[in-house]
């Protein structure tokens, strides 16, 4: 019984030393939130499917452990000024929102590296196109019904487009050569009932699944929704020290197991040798 609980040991060891690996290895990447891994015991069931047959708790033999889930940590990290108008960051709750064009996928981030592409729409790294909520005449959201940004290369007098600004509160506007403005719409943010339930897809993006919820759009500065840091982007919330200590206490975990291991083996050399 030993060699199986310190083998899951070893395994549940390798399991955490992978998760603490992938967050120093995201420290510096845009929007990395960090993982950590928490651990259940086990116990010994009787024929019934309950903890010793008799009911006496003194009776209770442990059997180890077993990784009980790998939870994601959302709190935000460093706010990084790039200067760039495209580049935005969430200061407080909230997702930003891109579909795939090809696809029609639907990807939840908090990396704003975002920019302009040919065609006057504001796309990721990956070209996804971003989403937004139609304003009003008064510049207020008038659906919750997201759509991909898309600026007019030209205006109603013809003239090219220049630039782009996002405010605060997410408006986004674009000014023409002839020194006109025209509000395009505002960013559209996510929220989640329960947001450590987002699937994990690679490149700082996750997709909602039936643990999350699904997402409820707003604009930014809304109830329970943070505001919107134009020029800058949110940096990984991964603490290097902290996750050195861990690496440290995941390492003498699994030296403990390995060890455990060797001493079982040891004992049952000896009792053999012992018999001949």
């Amino acid at each position: 019984m030993s060699f199986t609980i310190s083998l899951n040991g070893i395994s549940n060891a390798q399991t955490e030393l992978n998760v603490i690996s992938n967050n120093l290895a995201n420290a510096n990447t845009t929007g990395f939130k960090q993982s950590s891994v928490n651990f259940a015991n086990l116990v010994a069931q009787s024929s019934s499917g309950s903890p010793d047959a008799s009911g006496n708790p003194e009776d209770t033999q442990g059997i180890g452990s077993v990784v009980q889930s790998i939870d994601q940590d959302f709190t935000a990290g460093s706010m990084q000024n790039t200067g760039s108008a495209t580049d935005i960051a969430v200061n407080g709750n909230g997702f930003f929102t891109t579909v795939n064009p090809t696809s029609q996928q639907t990807y939840y981030t908090r990396n704003g590296n975002f920019s302009v592409n040919g065609s006057g729409g504001l796309i990721d790294s990956l070209g996804n196109q971003v989403q937004m909520l139609p304003v009003s005449s008064t510049g207020a959201a008038s659906s919750t019904t997201p759509q991909s940004v898309q600026i007019p290369l030209t205006n109603a007098a013809g003239s090219a487009y220049s630039s782009v600004a996002i405010s605060s509160s997410g408006t986004i506007s674009a000014t023409y050569a002839d020194g006109t403005t025209a509000t395009i719409g505002t960013v559209a943010l996510a929220s989640f009932v329960s947001p450590s339930g987002l699937l994990q897809t690679g490149d700082q993006d996750w997709q909602a699944t039936g643990l999350s919820g699904t997402a409820t759009y707003n604009s930014a500065g809304s109830t329970g929704l943070g505001t919107i840091l134009s020029g800058s982007l949110e940096g990984s919330n991964v603490d290097v020290s902290t996750q050195l200590v861990d690496l440290i206490s995941a390492q003498q975990y699994f030296q403990g197991n390995a060890k455990a291991i060797t001493t079982s083996s040891q004992m049952i050399s000896d009792i053999m040798n012992a018999t001949q």
